[in-house]
């Protein structure tokens, strides 16, 4: 449980969703290029939530020279689904499974042509 915990706690904060979003889309960057993308925010604020990141197992790090490239490591997530979200997911099927009856149930009598006759 405590992985999940130190997973769930990384994803509360709407920064590192951010990063992990942006490393869903690139392959590896750096801690700079990563800083790049939140003007708004000191790179040492960035470097904080990579560290919180890596200690919830969400991003790998891999130095080359004096620059760490991250990536993203999707498997706490995954872990998260499988053993958290997925047992949501009978709930979802069942909802949707009233929405479409409901969808295709034919409308009430009354309501089939509310236009009046042009005759």
């Amino acid at each position: 449980m405590s992985g999940r915990r130190d997973t769930f706690s990384a994803l509360a904060d709407p920064t590192r969703r951010a990063i992990l979003e942006i490393l869903r889309d690139e392959l590896s960057l750096t801690a700079g290029q990563i800083a790049a993308q939140f003007p708004a925010i000191s790179r040492a604020a960035v470097s904080k939530h990579l560290g919180l990141l890596r200690e919830a197992r969400l991003v790998r790090v891999r130095e080359e020279g004096r620059e760490w490239h991250y990536t993203l490591d999707p498997g706490p997530l995954a872990e998260v689904y499988e053993h958290w979200l997925g047992s949501f997911a009978p709930l979802w099927d069942e909802t949707l499974g009233r929405l479409k009856v409901a969808a295709e149930r034919p409308p009430p009598k009354a309501a089939r042509d509310t236009r009046p006759d042009k005759r």
